[in-house]
């Protein structure tokens, strides 16, 4: 089954709904993509140098015999690389076996200190993230953009972005305004300020975690499994189609078949029968008190969202 798409503001067509890898063992994700390429219908694998496991997204993609050009590829760009895109880019590529990306993603507007104690996660000796704070990420950008003039990307964006950090240090810079912004996004954390500004720049909107995190309690939503009752579909069809619906690209990530097919398959049949009130009842869940976000890693940083507290590391 082939998922709906969407423009970017550069002409291309993009699946609104993509395979998420984050948190895939690199054993597993090979099967995963094959299937989700070469029997689901997938097009759209959305992946990162920082989950570790690149080289095993690049098997699955090449195991799945579905030619290159047919495929969307995203992957985005680490923390601890952001004074050397060109060179970051190349190791994702050599990692996934293609000449380039349909999309390339600065991973956080947060740069860490890339000769810190760790290649990922560097911390200082209070153990608090050692983030560069004077480095600026309209910096980060302007060589973004120049690997996009190269074609080594034919798209690029930002994920982690907020209205507030877009504004103030990156669109005043830019030369070429993102493509996207990949932000969690789900019932309980519908960000619907952001996605309205968002809509409003012509960047789309992409959607990770959309059924929550590990044991997320989305699934046990009494609104979305009304609702799911209702139209004959399963909450998880509900929690995705919800957002597919609203034109957010949405990037369920499972290594089990049988979810991996119902994710596409129940995504497109939700989308289709929920209705604009239903779209307002759910909308409406977060703000009645189950506001809640998931991913709050510790940078230290105010990355400007709305619900999400500065905390000192190990509060």
């Amino acid at each position: 089954m082939a998922s709906p798409t969407i423009k970017l503001n550069t002409g291309a067509e993009i699946p609104l709904i993509g395979l998420g890898t984050w948190q895939s063992k690199p054993e597993e994700v090979i099967n995963a993509v094959e299937y989700a390429l070469k029997d689901v219908g997938y097009r759209h694998i959305d992946c990162a140098w920082a989950y570790g496991n690149e080289k095993e997204v690049g098997e699955g993609l090449r195991r799945s015999g579905v030619p290159r050009s047919e495929i969307f590829i995203t992957s985005k760009l680490w923390c601890t690389h952001h004074h050397r895109v060109e060179a970051a880019l190349d190791e994702t590529l050599a990692n996934l076996g293609t000449d380039y990306l349909d999309l390339y993603l600065i991973h956080w507007p947060i740069h860490l200190n890339p000769n810190g104690n760790d290649p990922k996660f560097p911390t200082r000796e209070d153990g608090s993230r050692d983030v560069l704070t004077e480095w600026k990420i309209s910096d980060t950008w302007a060589q973004m953009e120049a690997v996009l003039a190269k074609g080594k990307v034919r798209a690029i964006g930002v994920s982690n972005f907020s209205e507030k950090v877009l504004e103030r240090d990156l669109l005043p810079y830019a030369k070429v305004v993102p493509a996207v912004d990949q932000v969690e996004l789900h019932l309980y954390n519908p960000q619907l300020g952001l996605l309205e500004y968002l809509k409003s720049k012509g960047i789309v909107a992409q959607a990770y975690s959309p059924l929550g995190s590990t044991n997320s309690p989305l699934l046990q939503d009494e609104t979305a499994g009304a609702l799911a009752q209702q139209h004959g579909l399963t909450t998880a069809d509900v929690l995705l189609g919800y957002l597919v619906a609203k034109d957010v690209v949405t990037l369920p990530k499972s290594v089990t078949p049988t979810r991996i097919k119902s994710n596409l398959e129940g995504a497109i049949a939700a989308a289709k029968k929920l209705s604009k009130e239903d779209i307002a009842r759910l909308d409406g869940v977060a703000a009645s008190g189950k506001q809640n976000r998931l991913i709050q890693p510790p940078w230290g940083v105010d990355l400007g969202f709305d619900n999400w507290p500065v905390r000192v590391q190990g509060r």
